[in-house]
């Protein structure tokens, strides 16, 4: 049985302000309204002044003599969604200058990124590899 809080987010209100919780999202949102001013001297809440961006993290294919040019362009079709004149791109960095940039994240989409990759080459029978290093 699903109840209605499942669909859309609700508001709770408090002395300072009045919030949403997004259940989707997990998290409390803070409205920017005033028609729910604090008469309480003093009273308020101070919010960020700036967002901090999560540091990023670059996927890297290295080169290897065994691996057919042709996989390494279905791992990056596949798994980094590019189109072919991208792939091939990424594909030639790989072979010519030895490491191509497959892709930038968070650490945690790279991580997943890097393993997917590895796994997937090895189940192919190919010694491709893939590793990531901060931007």
């Amino acid at each position: 049985m699903k109840n209605h809080f499942d669909q859309s987010p609700f508001q709770l209100m408090t002395t300072a302000s009045v919030f949403t919780y997004d259940v989707r999202m997990g998290r409390l949102i803070l409205n920017q309204d005033d028609s729910y001013p604090d008469t309480r001297e003093g009273a308020g809440v101070e919010l960020a002044s700036r967002v901090e961006h999560p540091k990023m993290y670059r996927v890297m294919l290295l080169n290897d003599d065994f691996t057919p040019m042709n996989f390494v362009t279905l791992v990056l079709r596949r798994f980094f969604n590019k189109n072919e004149e991208e792939a091939n791109q990424i594909m030639l960095d790989v072979h010519k200058k030895g490491s191509g940039t497959a892709g930038v994240f968070t650490l945690e989409m790279a991580e997943m990124k890097v393993m997917q990759v590895n796994q997937f080459a090895r189940m192919s029978q190919h010694p491709l590899k893939s590793v990531l290093e901060p931007e």
